[in-house]
Protein backbone atom coordinates (compact mmCIF):
# COMPACT_ATOMS: atom_id res chain seq x y z
CA UNK A 1 0.00 0.00 0.00
CA UNK A 2 2.84 2.26 0.79
CA UNK A 3 4.50 1.61 -2.57
CA UNK A 4 1.34 2.32 -4.41
CA UNK A 5 0.84 5.53 -2.54
CA UNK A 6 4.28 6.75 -3.41
CA UNK A 7 3.80 5.93 -7.02
CA UNK A 8 0.57 7.83 -7.05
CA UNK A 9 2.16 10.87 -5.44
CA UNK A 10 4.98 10.90 -7.99
CA UNK A 11 2.50 10.57 -10.77
CA UNK A 12 0.46 13.44 -9.42
CA UNK A 13 3.55 15.62 -9.10
CA UNK A 14 4.53 14.92 -12.70
CA UNK A 15 1.10 15.84 -13.96
CA UNK A 16 1.18 19.07 -11.94
CA UNK A 17 4.43 20.30 -13.54
CA UNK A 18 3.20 19.35 -16.98
CA UNK A 19 0.04 21.40 -16.54
CA UNK A 20 2.02 24.43 -15.24
CA UNK A 21 4.35 24.46 -18.29
CA UNK A 22 1.37 24.20 -20.58
CA UNK A 23 -0.20 27.23 -18.98
CA UNK A 24 2.96 29.44 -18.95
CA UNK A 25 4.21 28.86 -22.54
CA UNK A 26 1.37 30.71 -24.38
CA UNK A 27 1.81 33.68 -22.10
CA UNK A 28 5.53 33.96 -22.94
CA UNK A 29 4.89 33.83 -26.70
CA UNK A 30 2.28 36.55 -26.37
CA UNK A 31 4.77 38.87 -24.71
CA UNK A 32 7.30 38.22 -27.44
CA UNK A 33 4.76 39.05 -30.14
CA UNK A 34 3.81 42.27 -28.38
CA UNK A 35 7.46 43.20 -28.00
CA UNK A 36 8.12 42.53 -31.67
CA UNK A 37 5.12 44.60 -32.70
CA UNK A 38 6.19 47.49 -30.48
CA UNK A 39 9.70 47.30 -31.89
CA UNK A 40 8.34 47.31 -35.43
CA UNK A 41 6.17 50.33 -34.65
CA UNK A 42 9.12 52.15 -33.14
CA UNK A 43 11.35 51.31 -36.09
CA UNK A 44 8.63 52.33 -38.55
CA UNK A 45 8.08 55.61 -36.73
CA UNK A 46 11.81 56.22 -36.72
CA UNK A 47 11.90 55.66 -40.47
CA UNK A 48 9.12 58.15 -41.21
CA UNK A 49 9.58 61.88 -41.36
CA UNK A 50 6.84 64.49 -41.67
CA UNK A 51 7.37 67.44 -44.01
CA UNK A 52 5.40 70.43 -42.78
CA UNK A 53 3.68 72.92 -45.03
CA UNK A 54 5.85 75.99 -45.55
CA UNK A 55 9.01 74.08 -44.72
CA UNK A 56 11.51 71.72 -46.30
CA UNK A 57 13.34 68.77 -44.79
CA UNK A 58 16.94 67.85 -45.60
CA UNK A 59 17.80 64.18 -45.08
CA UNK A 60 21.47 63.71 -44.16
CA UNK A 61 23.38 60.44 -44.09
CA UNK A 62 26.25 60.51 -41.62
CA UNK A 63 26.14 64.34 -41.79
CA UNK A 64 26.09 64.64 -45.59
CA UNK A 65 22.89 65.90 -47.27
CA UNK A 66 21.43 63.21 -49.52
CA UNK A 67 18.05 64.59 -50.55
CA UNK A 68 15.69 67.50 -49.91
CA UNK A 69 11.99 66.93 -49.25
CA UNK A 70 9.71 69.84 -50.15
CA UNK A 71 6.30 68.22 -50.61
CA UNK A 72 4.20 68.29 -47.42
CA UNK A 73 3.40 64.84 -45.99
CA UNK A 74 5.19 61.72 -44.80
CA UNK A 75 8.43 60.43 -46.30
CA UNK A 76 10.70 57.47 -45.62
CA UNK A 77 14.23 57.55 -44.29
CA UNK A 78 16.61 55.20 -42.53
CA UNK A 79 16.52 55.45 -38.76
CA UNK A 80 19.15 57.16 -36.70
CA UNK A 81 22.10 57.14 -36.66
CA UNK A 82 22.11 56.24 -40.33
CA UNK A 83 20.04 59.21 -41.47
CA UNK A 84 18.95 62.40 -39.70
CA UNK A 85 16.73 65.30 -40.81
CA UNK A 86 17.00 69.09 -40.74
CA UNK A 87 13.88 71.25 -41.05
CA UNK A 88 14.24 74.51 -43.03
CA UNK A 89 11.59 77.24 -42.77
CA UNK A 90 10.52 78.45 -46.24
CA UNK A 91 8.13 81.17 -45.07
CA UNK A 92 8.76 84.82 -45.90
CA UNK A 93 10.50 87.00 -43.32
CA UNK A 94 11.53 90.64 -43.15
CA UNK A 95 14.47 92.62 -41.89
CA UNK A 96 15.52 96.28 -41.90
CA UNK A 97 18.77 98.07 -42.55
CA UNK A 98 18.24 100.59 -39.75
CA UNK A 99 18.73 104.34 -40.14
CA UNK A 100 21.71 105.24 -42.33
CA UNK A 101 23.22 108.57 -43.28
CA UNK A 102 23.79 108.35 -47.04
CA UNK A 103 24.89 110.88 -49.64
CA UNK A 104 23.01 111.98 -52.74
CA UNK A 105 24.30 112.88 -56.19
CA UNK A 106 24.09 116.62 -55.52
CA UNK A 107 26.34 116.37 -52.46
CA UNK A 108 23.65 116.46 -49.76
CA UNK A 109 22.98 113.98 -46.97
CA UNK A 110 19.79 112.08 -46.26
CA UNK A 111 18.85 109.61 -43.52
CA UNK A 112 17.30 106.51 -45.08
CA UNK A 113 16.03 103.18 -43.81
CA UNK A 114 15.32 100.25 -46.14
CA UNK A 115 13.58 96.93 -45.53
CA UNK A 116 13.81 93.58 -47.28
CA UNK A 117 11.31 90.71 -47.43
CA UNK A 118 13.14 87.42 -47.99
CA UNK A 119 12.67 83.68 -47.91
CA UNK A 120 14.46 80.45 -48.72
CA UNK A 121 13.13 79.26 -52.10
CA UNK A 122 11.90 75.73 -52.70
CA UNK A 123 14.92 74.91 -54.87
CA UNK A 124 16.89 72.02 -53.27
CA UNK A 125 20.26 73.54 -54.15
CA UNK A 126 19.30 76.88 -52.61
CA UNK A 127 18.09 75.10 -49.46
CA UNK A 128 21.42 73.27 -49.16
CA UNK A 129 23.34 76.55 -49.63
CA UNK A 130 21.24 78.17 -46.92
CA UNK A 131 21.99 75.37 -44.44
CA UNK A 132 25.71 75.32 -45.25
CA UNK A 133 26.22 79.12 -45.23
CA UNK A 134 24.25 80.20 -42.15
CA UNK A 135 23.76 76.83 -40.40
CA UNK A 136 20.01 77.09 -40.92
CA UNK A 137 19.86 80.15 -38.64
CA UNK A 138 17.39 82.86 -39.81
CA UNK A 139 19.02 85.45 -37.53
CA UNK A 140 22.39 84.97 -39.21
CA UNK A 141 20.71 85.21 -42.62
CA UNK A 142 18.98 88.47 -41.60
CA UNK A 143 22.32 89.87 -40.45
CA UNK A 144 23.88 89.13 -43.84
CA UNK A 145 20.94 90.72 -45.61
CA UNK A 146 21.28 93.88 -43.49
CA UNK A 147 24.95 94.09 -44.41
CA UNK A 148 24.19 93.84 -48.13
CA UNK A 149 21.25 96.22 -47.84
CA UNK A 150 23.22 98.91 -46.01
CA UNK A 151 26.15 98.97 -48.42
CA UNK A 152 23.86 98.90 -51.45
CA UNK A 153 21.74 101.74 -50.07
CA UNK A 154 24.83 103.95 -49.81
CA UNK A 155 25.85 103.09 -53.40
CA UNK A 156 22.44 103.40 -55.05
CA UNK A 157 21.42 106.63 -53.27
CA UNK A 158 24.46 108.40 -54.74
CA UNK A 159 22.84 108.11 -58.19
CA UNK A 160 19.86 110.31 -57.27
CA UNK A 161 19.44 113.97 -56.37
CA UNK A 162 17.80 114.89 -53.11
CA UNK A 163 14.84 116.42 -54.96
CA UNK A 164 14.08 113.02 -56.53
CA UNK A 165 13.96 111.35 -53.11
CA UNK A 166 12.19 114.00 -51.00
CA UNK A 167 9.77 116.21 -52.90
CA UNK A 168 6.19 117.43 -52.30
CA UNK A 169 5.45 116.74 -55.98
CA UNK A 170 4.87 112.97 -56.42
CA UNK A 171 5.60 113.23 -60.14
CA UNK A 172 9.23 114.13 -59.39
CA UNK A 173 9.91 111.29 -56.95
CA UNK A 174 12.04 108.33 -58.06
CA UNK A 175 11.63 106.09 -55.00
CA UNK A 176 10.33 103.18 -57.09
CA UNK A 177 13.41 103.27 -59.32
CA UNK A 178 15.71 103.37 -56.27
CA UNK A 179 13.93 100.35 -54.73
CA UNK A 180 14.16 98.39 -57.97
CA UNK A 181 17.90 99.08 -58.23
CA UNK A 182 18.40 98.04 -54.61
CA UNK A 183 16.64 94.72 -55.18
CA UNK A 184 18.55 94.08 -58.40
CA UNK A 185 21.88 94.81 -56.70
CA UNK A 186 21.45 92.53 -53.68
CA UNK A 187 19.13 89.85 -55.05
CA UNK A 188 21.50 87.71 -57.10
CA UNK A 189 24.50 87.78 -54.69
CA UNK A 190 22.31 86.70 -51.77
CA UNK A 191 20.81 83.87 -53.81
CA UNK A 192 24.16 82.64 -55.10
CA UNK A 193 25.98 82.87 -51.77
CA UNK A 194 23.39 82.18 -49.09
CA UNK A 195 20.48 80.59 -50.95
CA UNK A 196 18.22 83.52 -50.02
CA UNK A 197 15.67 84.96 -52.41
CA UNK A 198 14.82 88.65 -51.94
CA UNK A 199 11.09 89.00 -52.53
CA UNK A 200 10.80 92.77 -52.08
CA UNK A 201 12.96 95.75 -51.16
CA UNK A 202 11.48 99.07 -50.11
CA UNK A 203 12.32 102.40 -48.50
CA UNK A 204 10.80 102.47 -45.06
CA UNK A 205 11.84 105.95 -43.99
CA UNK A 206 13.46 109.07 -45.45
CA UNK A 207 14.34 112.17 -43.46
CA UNK A 208 16.80 115.03 -43.53
CA UNK A 209 19.59 115.77 -41.06
CA UNK A 210 19.76 119.33 -39.71
CA UNK A 211 22.66 120.30 -42.00
CA UNK A 212 20.88 119.06 -45.10
CA UNK A 213 17.62 120.64 -43.96
CA UNK A 214 19.25 124.08 -43.64
CA UNK A 215 20.95 123.70 -47.01
CA UNK A 216 17.69 122.57 -48.59
CA UNK A 217 15.77 125.52 -47.16
CA UNK A 218 18.43 127.93 -48.44
CA UNK A 219 18.37 126.35 -51.86
CA UNK A 220 14.58 126.40 -52.01
CA UNK A 221 14.63 130.07 -51.02
CA UNK A 222 17.19 130.83 -53.74
CA UNK A 223 15.11 128.90 -56.26
CA UNK A 224 11.97 130.81 -55.29
CA UNK A 225 13.84 134.11 -55.54
CA UNK A 226 15.15 133.13 -58.96
CA UNK A 227 11.65 132.18 -60.09
CA UNK A 228 10.27 135.46 -58.71
CA UNK A 229 12.99 137.45 -60.50
CA UNK A 230 12.32 135.63 -63.75
CA UNK A 231 8.59 136.20 -63.47
CA UNK A 232 9.13 139.88 -62.63
CA UNK A 233 11.37 140.22 -65.69
CA UNK A 234 8.74 138.52 -67.82
CA UNK A 235 6.09 140.86 -66.41
CA UNK A 236 8.22 143.92 -67.11
CA UNK A 237 8.92 142.73 -70.64
CA UNK A 238 5.23 142.11 -71.26
CA UNK A 239 4.34 145.51 -69.76
CA UNK A 240 6.94 147.20 -72.00
CA UNK A 241 5.53 145.38 -75.01
CA UNK A 242 2.02 146.48 -74.06
CA UNK A 243 3.12 150.09 -73.54
CA UNK A 244 5.03 150.07 -76.81
CA UNK A 245 2.01 148.69 -78.63
CA UNK A 246 -0.24 151.27 -76.94
CA UNK A 247 2.13 154.14 -77.82
CA UNK A 248 2.35 152.88 -81.39
CA UNK A 249 -1.43 152.67 -81.62
CA UNK A 250 -1.69 156.14 -80.04
CA UNK A 251 0.76 157.59 -82.55
CA UNK A 252 -1.20 156.03 -85.38
CA UNK A 253 -4.44 157.42 -83.95
CA UNK A 254 -2.84 160.83 -83.44
CA UNK A 255 -1.51 160.84 -86.99
CA UNK A 256 -4.94 159.84 -88.31
CA UNK A 257 -6.56 162.52 -86.16
CA UNK A 258 -4.00 165.12 -87.32
CA UNK A 259 -4.68 164.23 -90.93
CA UNK A 260 -8.40 164.42 -90.35
CA UNK A 261 -8.03 167.72 -88.45
CA UNK A 262 -5.86 169.14 -91.23
CA UNK A 263 -8.45 168.10 -93.77
CA UNK A 264 -11.22 169.60 -91.68
CA UNK A 265 -9.21 172.79 -91.14
CA UNK A 266 -8.42 173.08 -94.81
CA UNK A 267 -12.04 172.48 -95.65
CA UNK A 268 -13.11 175.08 -93.08
CA UNK A 269 -10.64 177.58 -94.54
CA UNK A 270 -12.00 176.95 -97.96
CA UNK A 271 -15.51 177.42 -96.67
CA UNK A 272 -14.44 180.51 -94.69
CA UNK A 273 -12.80 181.95 -97.77
CA UNK A 274 -15.95 181.29 -99.69
CA UNK A 275 -17.99 182.98 -96.93
CA UNK A 276 -15.53 185.90 -96.85
CA UNK A 277 -15.73 186.20 -100.59
CA UNK A 278 -19.50 186.16 -100.53
CA UNK A 279 -19.54 188.74 -97.72
CA UNK A 280 -17.11 190.98 -99.55
CA UNK A 281 -19.11 190.82 -102.69
CA UNK A 282 -22.31 191.67 -100.89
CA UNK A 283 -20.92 194.51 -98.67
CA UNK A 284 -17.33 195.46 -99.30
CA UNK A 285 -17.27 198.30 -96.78
CA UNK A 286 -18.80 196.17 -94.00
CA UNK A 287 -16.34 193.44 -94.80
CA UNK A 288 -13.46 195.90 -94.44
CA UNK A 289 -14.85 197.02 -91.06
CA UNK A 290 -15.20 193.47 -89.74
CA UNK A 291 -11.76 192.53 -90.89
CA UNK A 292 -10.36 195.62 -89.19
CA UNK A 293 -12.08 194.66 -85.95
CA UNK A 294 -10.77 191.11 -86.21
CA UNK A 295 -7.27 192.42 -86.69
CA UNK A 296 -7.69 194.78 -83.77
CA UNK A 297 -8.89 191.89 -81.52
CA UNK A 298 -5.92 189.83 -82.52
CA UNK A 299 -3.20 192.37 -81.78
CA UNK A 300 -4.72 194.09 -78.76
CA UNK A 301 -5.41 192.40 -75.42
CA UNK A 302 -5.69 193.50 -71.76
CA UNK A 303 -1.95 193.92 -71.36
CA UNK A 304 -1.35 195.84 -74.58
CA UNK A 305 -0.73 199.58 -74.62
CA UNK A 306 -0.76 201.24 -78.03
CA UNK A 307 -0.63 204.84 -79.07
CA UNK A 308 -1.99 205.12 -82.55
CA UNK A 309 -3.57 207.72 -84.66
CA UNK A 310 -7.27 207.53 -84.63
CA UNK A 311 -7.59 208.60 -88.19
CA UNK A 312 -5.69 205.57 -89.36
CA UNK A 313 -7.11 202.17 -89.96
CA UNK A 314 -8.45 200.32 -88.14
CA UNK A 315 -9.26 202.98 -85.53
CA UNK A 316 -10.71 205.30 -88.09
CA UNK A 317 -13.81 203.17 -88.02
CA UNK A 318 -14.33 204.17 -84.41
CA UNK A 319 -14.29 207.87 -85.33
CA UNK A 320 -16.02 207.86 -88.63
CA UNK A 321 -18.46 205.14 -87.83
CA UNK A 322 -19.66 202.71 -90.38
CA UNK A 323 -19.60 203.95 -93.91
CA UNK A 324 -22.92 205.07 -95.27
CA UNK A 325 -23.89 203.46 -98.52
CA UNK A 326 -24.83 206.07 -101.16
CA UNK A 327 -28.58 206.13 -101.54
CA UNK A 328 -30.06 206.50 -104.95
CA UNK A 329 -31.75 209.90 -105.42
CA UNK A 330 -35.50 209.73 -105.86
CA UNK A 331 -36.60 210.62 -109.31
CA UNK A 332 -37.68 214.21 -109.83
CA UNK A 333 -41.31 214.71 -110.08
CA UNK A 334 -42.49 216.55 -113.05
CA UNK A 335 -39.72 218.34 -114.78
CA UNK A 336 -36.03 218.46 -115.20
Amino acid sequence: MTHVHSHDEADDHHHFHHDEDAETMPFRWYRVVIAVLIAMIIITAACLVQVRSGAATIVTRFGNPTRVLTEPGLAFRFPMPFETTIDVDLRAKSTSSGLQDVGTRDGLRVIAQAYAIWQVPGDPEAIKRFVRSVQNQPDQAAEQIRTFLGSSLETVASNYDLASLINPDPAKLQIDALEARLQAQIGQPLLDTYGIRVVEVGIERLTLPSVTLDATVDRMRAERETIATERAAVGKRQAAEIRSAAERDARVLQADAAVKAANIEAQSRVEAAQIYGAAYNSAPQLYDLLRSLDTLGTIVNSNTRLILRTDAAPFRALVDGPPVAPSSAPPAIGGK
